[in-house]
């Protein structure tokens, strides 16, 4: 069956895609929601347990606190209060912890660390899925059981102000709001203002039960500066000052006989040692939770927090103010909040919370009798109705009172038990749709590769379809695939995805991937030899070995979780070893091959424009040269750049150069800096653009200096460092004007080579001036300190084009290994690791002043990944300026980047199917599984671009 080849590669990329979705469904499940009708209600509470004949008392305890004031701090982190600078940061409240009728925690927030799922955490008592982060950028309404809901039903009189994240969660829900978007980082004084402005006029008034505010400036500082930033401390002491105003108005409203008020300071999440947030590191999950109500004792001292769970705070609040627990809360009560509470009503507190996570552990696990915690809350219950039945029979001896404390601690330890079983259970994973996803994408990209030579030229595919429907293999496959469907289907543990599809739907697909697996195997037995030209033998260089070696020795590593944490390491290492490998075959070339051969090596060392006349002695002489130190150089370069950014999981805290460089001290420094770098970039950059792209050029990159002076992040010479800064929104617009000028001229080129011309050097041109187009833009979002990356990638980029790959004459395949070696590398040269804390997402708004959701997602992804970015558009510049090259070779090029980035997919793919423990897998594997993923989509775009461009070559020749 022939079909051609652009179609084929059209097919092969919509496959692709599939899988990958299919696969992503089953690492990202969406979350069940439970209907308006399955909330808890105070009627559905259960009676005091009581062992004998008497009827069971349905007495519910009274509320604890009339009223409750919320105050979460977006990003505190718990050493922001409780550490040695918690004095200094915020006076009062380090006071009221220490001496005040307080209680303080460190509450731990479960990853992802993002603001909506540790808002529906605080709410529903649950553990988000990984599809809320997504759901973060527009958040829906929530329909699960919470809080918020329950205090309405009840008839609370809710107020918020702040993040209006609340406000999209839960709509109708307040009587009184205003709420500020929370993704426009670059503004941290007017979003807390807003919250600020309404807090005297609310607090005078007696019309509300519950009030909730959350600021937003400092989470907008830290991903500006970073958590050591000289606008803490002022941000904190700005908290601190509002917490006391808080304070003072509920003592001042305080009224005789009344119930007490509660007072809660407490962050969703915490603050990584670079500012961002999302990831497992202690400073992002450990965050300060403080409660302030006359209704505790008094401290006499400071004492080391207690760590809770973040989600304890959900039941706690719940019944403090009488109201029933969401069913999906696997929090438990925090015991402190009951110490003065009778005993009676401290059981029943307990006993209406583990009735609640057991009856949540009923609906989860079908084995749930086997749980210990279970077990220990039945034993608990049954003593908690024996001590009822003595203490309404009026009993008050010693006996009773030391019978009742042990039920407490059993309750305690039940709870805890059953608690920690849910919590394990929301963590796992559609496995079935992962390894079916899994085994799709392997194999199509496997039929990828192995038509990589006919699909080089254009020459139309020959599929053996109908030999491979016709064999007997095709048919066991199907029997085999189909009979594991139906065993994990009707497995009484099974609900996934793939099994609610229909059975029609699901045997295609069956029958689809057995065909592909056979066409695969026919057309492996069939090729003659490894490239598939005849008469040829495949040989491997020196270069060949390390290059193919280490792309796989860099794959296996992927299986221990500290070389993932660590994969920055690896990538170092290769490239200082590909550096020595290079500097090894220059030497041999210029040196071995030229003494044995004498003059007949000259054209070897062609000109720049490719024309047949010698070069002159002293330039030969001066290339060789220039040749010889491009490896030790770029060493030098990797070297220094290691330096200027700590990245990885295990050591990101660690001082850097980038650190010196963004203190205050050192402004000048860094101005001089970037002043160089910029500069340097513009003269390795413009030498290929027309006049017209030069001087947009100049004009941007001097914009992107006026617009980091405008943020005060490098000075001129006229300015003080005392200046007050601004958001550089005029600036950074102005530099916006010229990439689209340069982008647009460059479209223009290639438009006009591909369908009026036909002329190579002008395609060459245009493809240049995109590509100088997206080094301005890049150079905007970069932070002042990081455009030493951006200028050393350019240097070598441009020395490694001119003196290694041309004059070596290494072939495309080569180059495009080396182009994706140096791309990973330079993703972590810029500080980024695997971890998704590390993502500034402040990049997002530069030259906004509102938060627009597609822009902002744009920036942020380009600046995370300009570093393979920029190397890969090189690799298509440098390939498509080779007049000599040949469709094969270039074919073999692009189709060896498709090999390699499928590789390194397939390894993060099994690696998480193998482990299920999500915290971790959050934090580290799933930002690396994405952008591996959607590399695969974008390579196989690139390789169909390529595929295209031949033909279309070959067409106008012919």
């Amino acid at each position: 069956m022939k079909v051609r080849a652009s179609v084929f590669a059209s097919f092969i990329l919509i496959f692709e895609g599939i899988g990958i979705a299919l696969f992503l469904r089953g690492f990202f499940p969406v979350p069940l929601k439970s209907s308006f009708s399955s909330k808890n209600k105070l009627s559905d509470l259960p009676a005091e347990p009581l062992t004998g004949s008497s009827p069971n008392s349905s007495r519910l305890p009274q509320p604890l606190f009339k009223r409750v004031v919320i105050m979460l701090v977006d990003a505190l982190r718990e050493d922001f209060v409780f550490g040695a600078n918690g004095r200094m940061y915020m006076p009062y409240t380090r006071h009221q912890v220490e001496r005040g009728s307080s209680h303080s925690f460190v509450a731990k927030a479960r990853p992802p660390t993002v603001t909506m799922p540790r808002i529906k955490a605080l709410t529903t008592g649950s553990i988000p899925g990984f599809i809320d982060v997504v759901m973060n950028l527009n958040s829906p309404a929530l329909l699960e059981d919470n809080l918020v809901w329950q205090a309405k039903t009840a008839g609370k009189r809710m107020i918020f102000y702040g993040d209006d994240t609340w406000v999209r969660l839960f709509p109708k829900h307040f009587m009184e709001y205003d709420g500020t978007t929370s993704f426009f980082v670059s503004d941290y004084t007017e979003v807390d203002n807003n919250v600020t402005r309404h807090l005297d006029s609310t607090l005078k008034r007696d019309d509300w039960d519950i009030l909730i505010l959350h600021y937003l400036g400092l989470d907008h500082i830290g991903h500006i500066s970073g958590p050591h930033s000289s606008l803490i401390q002022p941000k904190l002491l700005e908290m601190d000052d509002i917490l006391k105003k808080i304070h003072s108005a509920l003592i001042s409203k305080e009224a005789e006989g009344s119930l007490p008020y509660l007072l809660v300071l407490c962050g969703d999440h915490g603050m990584s040692e670079t500012g961002s947030h999302g990831g497992s590191s202690e400073p992002e999950v450990n965050t300060p939770l403080v409660l302030i109500s006359p209704a505790f004792k008094r401290k006499g001292g400071m004492e080391k927090p207690a760590v809770v769970e973040q989600v304890d705070l959900t039941p706690t609040l719940a019944l403090g103010l009488g109201l029933p627990i969401s069913q999906n809360s696997v929090g438990r009560l925090i015991p402190g909040v009951l110490e003065e509470t009778s005993l009676r009503d401290q059981l029943r507190f307990l006993h209406l919370n583990g009735h609640q996570l057991s009856c949540l552990l009923k609906d989860s696990m079908p084995d749930y009798e086997k749980e210990a915690g279970f077990e220990q809350f039945r034993v608990a219950e049954k003593a908690h109705g024996s001590w009822m039945k003595l203490f309404l029979e009026g009993n008050t001896s010693e006996v009773l009172n030391n019978m009742g404390k042990k039920v407490l601690k059993q309750y305690l330890e039940a709870l805890a038990a059953m608690s920690s079983a849910l919590s394990k259970q929301l963590g796992k994973y559609d496995m079935y749709s992962m390894i079916a996803g899994m085994r799709y994408v392997i194999n199509v990209y496997d039929l990828f590769i192995m038509f990589m030579t006919p699909l080089s030229g254009a020459a139309a595919v020959d599929l053996p379809v109908l030999p491979a429907l016709l064999s007997l293999p095709f048919y066991l496959l199907c029997l085999l695939l189909a009979s594991v469907h139906v065993l994990v289907c009707t497995s009484t543990e099974s609900s996934c995805y793939f099994c609610s599809l229909s059975w029609g739907l699901v045997f295609a697909a069956v029958a689809f991937s057995s065909a592909m697996f056979c066409i695969l195997v026919s057309m492996a037995t069939c090729m003659p030899s490894p490239l598939g030209s005849s008469g040829s033998e495949w040989s491997l260089s020196e270069l060949d070995v390390l290059l193919l070696a280490g792309t796989v020795g860099q794959t296996l590593s992927l299986a221990a979780s500290s070389f993932v944490e660590e994969e920055h390491q690896i990538w170092y290492f290769l490239l200082n070893t590909l550096c020595l490998a290079v500097f090894q075959d220059v030497c041999r070339k210029y040196f071995r091959e030229q003494s044995g051969s004498g003059d007949e090596e000259e054209p070897i060392l062609p000109s720049k424009d490719c024309h047949p006349p010698a070069h002159p002695k002293a330039e030969i002489c001066s290339e060789k040269w220039l040749a010889l130190a491009t490896p030790p150089f770029t060493l030098v370069c990797c070297r220094l750049l290691r330096s200027l950014n700590q990245t990885g999981v295990q050591w990101a805290h660690l001082p850097d150069v980038g650190h010196w460089l963004n203190s205050s001290e050192h402004r000048t420094v860094l101005s001089l800096l970037a002043a160089f770098c910029l500069v340097l970039i513009y003269l390795l950059v413009q030498r290929r653009c027309s006049w017209v792209s030069k001087v947009a050029l100049a004009l941007g990159l001097l914009g992107v200096y006026s617009y980091r002076a405008a943020v005060g992040n490098v000075l001129f010479p006229w300015q003080h460092s005392g200046r007050t800064t601004s958001k550089g929104t005029v600036e950074a617009r102005f530099v916006y004007v010229f990439i689209l000028g340069i982008l647009f001229t460059g479209t223009k080129d290639l438009l006009r080579s591909q369908i009026i011309t036909a002329d190579a050097k002008l395609k060459s041109r245009g493809l240049w001036e995109i590509y100088s187009g997206l080094v301005l833009l890049v150079s905007l979002l970069f932070r002042a300190h990081n455009l030493p990356v951006l200028c050393c990638c350019l240097l070598v980029q441009t020395l490694m084009a001119q003196f290694i790959w041309k004059k070596l004459h290494y072939d495309a395949a080569q180059t495009t290994i080396m182009h994706y070696w140096f791309g990973q590398a330079f993703f972590y040269f810029q500080g980024n690791s695997n971890n998704i804390a590390t993502v500034d997402i402040s990049v997002g708004f530069v030259g906004l002043e509102s938060y627009v959701e597609a822009p902002a997602i744009f920036l942020t992804a380009l600046s995370t990944y300009a570093g393979p970015l920029l190397w890969a558009c090189h690799l298509v510049c440098f390939l498509s300026s080779q007049r000599d090259r040949s469709p094969v070779a270039l074919g073999h090029g692009c189709y060896c980047l498709a090999l390699l980035r499928s590789v390194p997919a397939a390894a993060y793919i099994v690696l998480v199917t193998a482990l299920r423990y999500h915290l971790f897998i959050w934090s580290v594997f799933s930002p690396k599984l994405l952008y591996e993923s959607m590399h695969l989509l974008l390579t196989a775009g690139v390789c169909l671009f390529f595929n295209t461009m031949e033909q279309s070559h070959s067409s106008s020749k012919s």
